[in-house]
């Protein structure tokens, strides 16, 4: 009777501590609630950070990376400024001349972009730097010029198809499809002597024909310039997998030149009147129809010629300090593990989406993670804000501070959050690794739609043409990179809209956001509160909300699409689907795990602390094993076996990418030893799955 009594008393008082504090999901709620939601205050935010143009390394980006300390410490929150010396490209001289057919004269592009009547920015229009492409090589081109549409492989194939040969011309390329530098690198390995990229009405000017601009429309006017980096690899291109901090090793030009992610031939960037005026110079035979421009555009021909540009660009590289900004909100139970949220500051031009819809969004969590910590709540692992630089360049700043802390975020980091352009338009988009999947749709569950308040965003995305479909982070758009495809750590990406007109131009200012962008700031507000619920509950529950089964379903959907490819090859690729079983088991199995410590008395009972932090420790760490500390073949930066950049689009995700690597030089070359190592490349992602089940199993073989 004694024992039942004094038992009884015991649960009483475990009660009564356990319950005396708000639960956790209280602050939660609180977070996302309309009572610390603040538009006002990112409006503010983001038009102090986009009253002037920012380059990396410039004075005026510093000074956002003072403003953005200033606020996080006003918020008490521990902050710093890492900085680290790197390689930054910078524009010194450019002409670009079209002679045309007689009776026509050449044309002197004059390469600017055009002020509007009324323009709020027209007193700082004059710090715009002049339209370039960072990193790209300094020279003088003469030759024909060759329209290649979007510049990809399958383009130039095309044109081979055609008869038409690129050697020792000059191309014109449209943007879009691929990143800019692939652009150029293909069009070197084509043959052609020099790349002029334009703006095409079709994709950027709302098609063309009776279309507005801005500032009457939301797409990019005749005189817009998409600017942006041709440079192919992550960080600073003389220190790569190292830091850039002072006098540290540096690799020299040629060393640099022969790494092969720096351009070979020169590049320019131009407005869509400029590119209509080159088109309007190439003859030769008709281009195909998915090729051509949009409404009321004239036929798009090939060439080469008989219209010749005369390409010009001086550029100077230097070393330039950048300024990283890292705030800290220490965990009270787990310190040592770090859910990290990062945002970039610099910005081509003013950057009111790209990137600094995001850093406003960033600071509009502090402050109300602030107002949370006013109220009693403490966060159970450290929560790293990162506001990175030199992002444009190359993911330069986040890849130095990884390369600098890759140990530490190997052995501690939770995840990465990543928001680059948080606000483009409507309509939420996520790409992650899959084991956050049913998180962040948990996440869009619980905050209202900014667009339709009878709603709940998941509501609208589900309704939307792609349903809730989450993509995954193999291309190198954004900071994301190194933290999965170097170190191996969960990570998502998160917006609202998908690409706008006016990107890498001077017109992405406050304006456009405030016209069209989102003009009462709650798409910020909903970015904010999906972006800070999914970092609070990696930050706060007992156990980490990792989905390792949804893993093992994308690794099997992948593998099931490599079939085609290969089997015809002799390949065999049971060895890949025999591992993507055992890691279903494994899945499974610490599943099953974590409800047996939430059932019944256990959940009310104080969890074994041991037994919590190594269930957690093998979710964490589960991600680190799929990746190989050799890397990718050719490319031994990237050492993520499941995801990495495409080999000829940046921008593009591969699931494999070794094996995809392996299976193209197969395809090109067709010998014995070439099939053999798409074999070993099988094998070796079989591999990286079968460890990745092991570290989840938690057991030694």
């Amino acid at each position: 009777m004694l024992k039942a009594a004094t038992t009884t008393f015991i649960a009483i008082v475990t009660s009564f501590l356990f319950f005396s504090s708000p639960p956790k999901s209280f602050y939660h709620s609180l977070f996302i609630s309309d009572s610390l939601a603040d538009n006002a205050s990112i409006s503010q935010h983001l038009y102090i950070l986009t009253r002037r143009p920012h380059v990396a390394g410039t004075q005026a980006n510093a000074e956002a990376a003072a403003y953005v300390l200033s606020i996080l410490t006003s918020y008490n929150i521990g902050s710093h400024i890492a900085s680290y010396d790197v390689l930054l490209s910078y524009p010194v001289s450019r002409s670009l001349t079209l002679t045309r057919p007689p009776p026509n004269p050449p044309i002197t592009f004059d390469l600017r972009q055009e002020i509007y009547d009324g323009d709020p920015y027209a007193d700082v229009a004059d710090e715009v730097m002049p339209t370039f492409h960072a990193y790209a090589k300094s020279g003088t081109v003469s030759g024909p010029v060759l329209y290649v549409n979007y510049g990809r492989v399958e383009d130039y194939m095309t044109l081979k198809e055609m008869g038409v040969n690129v050697t020792n011309n000059v191309v014109l390329a449209r943007y879009g499809q691929i990143y800019r530098g692939d652009i150029v690198s293909n069009a070197y390995e084509a043959g052609a002597t020099g790349v002029i990229i334009y703006t095409d009405r079709k994709d950027y000017g709302g098609g063309g024909g009776d279309a507005k601009w801005f500032p009457d429309d939301k797409w990019m006017p005749p005189s817009g310039v998409q600017v942006g980096s041709v440079f192919t690899g992550p960080g600073d291109p003389t220190t790569p997998g190292w830091p850039s901090r002072g006098a540290c090793e540096r690799l020299s030009d040629k060393e640099v030149v022969k790494g092969g992610d720096v351009p070979l031939i020169p590049s320019l960037p131009v407005s869509a009147a400029d590119g209509e005026a080159i088109l309007g110079s190439i003859a030769g035979q008709i281009a195909n129809d998915d090729w051509q421009g949009g409404k009321d555009a004239p036929v798009y021909r090939v060439g080469p010629g008989p219209g010749i540009v005369n390409l010009s660009y001086t550029g100077k590289e230097v070393i330039s300090t950048i300024q990283n900004v890292i705030g800290v909100i220490e965990g009270a139970e787990e310190p040592d593990r770090f859910v990290i949220l990062g945002n970039h500051r610099d910005a081509w031009t003013f950057g009111a989406v790209d990137p600094n819809s995001g850093t406003a969004a960033l600071l509009e969590i502090a402050q109300r993670l602030q107002k949370l910590q006013k109220k009693g709540w403490k966060p159970r692992r450290t929560i790293v804000f990162c506001n990175w630089d030199a992002e444009e360049y190359g993911l330069v700043g986040s890849t130095e501070w990884v390369e600098e802390n890759r140990e530490i975020l190997a052995s501690r980091a939770v995840a990465y959050l990543n928001v680059d352009c948080a606000v483009t338009g409507a309509g939420f988009h996520a790409s992650a690794t899959p084991q956050l999947d049913e998180l962040i749709k948990q996440a869009t569950q619980q905050v209202q739609d900014p667009d339709n308040s009878s709603q709940t965003i998941f509501d609208s995305w589900a309704a939307s043409s792609n349903g809730p479909m989450i993509g995954r982070l193999g291309g190198g758009g954004s900071d994301y990179a190194s933290f999965v495809q170097h170190v191996g750590v969960p990570a998502a990406d998160m917006s609202f809209g998908k690409g706008y007109p006016v990107y890498h131009s001077m017109y992405d200012d406050f304006i456009w956001m405030k016209k069209f962008g989102d003009p009462m700031f709650h798409r910020h507000v909903a970015a904010a509160s999906i972006w800070g619920l999914v970092a609070l509950r990696l930050a706060d529950e007992e156990f980490l909300p990792f989905n390792y089964l949804s893993y093992a379903y994308e690794l099997q959907k992948s593998a099931e699409d490599l079939i085609g490819e290969v089997s015809d090859k002799g390949i065999n690729v049971s060895p890949l689907f025999m591992s993507i079983e055992e890691l279903k088991k494994a899945a499974l199995k610490i599943d099953n795990e974590i409800k047996a410590e939430n059932k019944g008395w256990a959940s009310v009972w104080k969890n074994d602390p041991w037994k919590v932090r190594e269930l957690n420790d093998r979710l964490m760490m589960a991600e680190r094993a799929f990746t190989d500390r050799d890397g990718l073949f050719g490319r031994s930066w990237y050492k993520h076996l499941i995801y990495a950049p495409s080999k000829h689009d940046d921008y593009g995700s591969k699931s494999f990418p070794g094996i995809d690597d392996s299976i193209e030089k197969a395809k090109s070359i067709n010998t014995t030893g070439s099939w053999h190592l798409v074999q070993h490349e099988v094998w070796r992602v079989s591999r990286a799955v079968t460890h990745a089940s092991l570290v989840l199993i938690g057991e030694l073989t």
